[in-house]
């Protein structure tokens, strides 16, 4: 794999970076997401964002998404959400912030690997699957 004309190996990037760059990739697809559904103020599309990226609802959407996950990708999403983290936020559960970190490390894991179609085809069930939260 190629990224940035460097060569890398994806199964050789900790879970936890993966997650680095998933929590990036997936706030951009939400921020996307709302910006395109309607002109509204900032703090407003703020408030959105903040409700759809949070643990319990990144746990809620990779408990929905799992059934369609590849092995490779349900293999990606086990490495993120059993990484050793040292701390969880105080207002999640530790359970809901694993099964999240694994999300975003899915998630940082098809970006890096060039697969923008599955990346946006997985953001889209996740929507479909967890309802309207925006």
């Amino acid at each position: 794999m190629r990224f940035l004309d460097r060569d890398i190996n994806l199964n050789e990037i900790s879970p936890l970076t993966l997650s680095f760059i998933g929590d990036s990739v997936y706030d951009l697809l939400v921020r996307e997401k709302l910006v395109c559904e309607a002109n509204r103020p900032v703090g407003v599309l703020s408030d959105k964002k903040v409700h759809m990226v949070n643990c319990k609802a990144q746990a809620e959407t990779i408990e929905a998404i799992m059934p369609y996950l590849t092995e490779e990708e349900e293999a990606v999403y086990k490495r993120g959400k059993n990484a050793h983290t040292t701390t969880v936020p105080k207002n999640a559960r530790n359970i809901d912030y694993h099964r999240a970190t694994g999300l975003e490390a899915l998630f940082g894991y098809v970006y890096l690997k060039g697969d923008i179609e599955r990346l946006r085809e997985l953001f889209c069930l996740a929507e479909k699957m967890t309802g309207e939260r925006s």
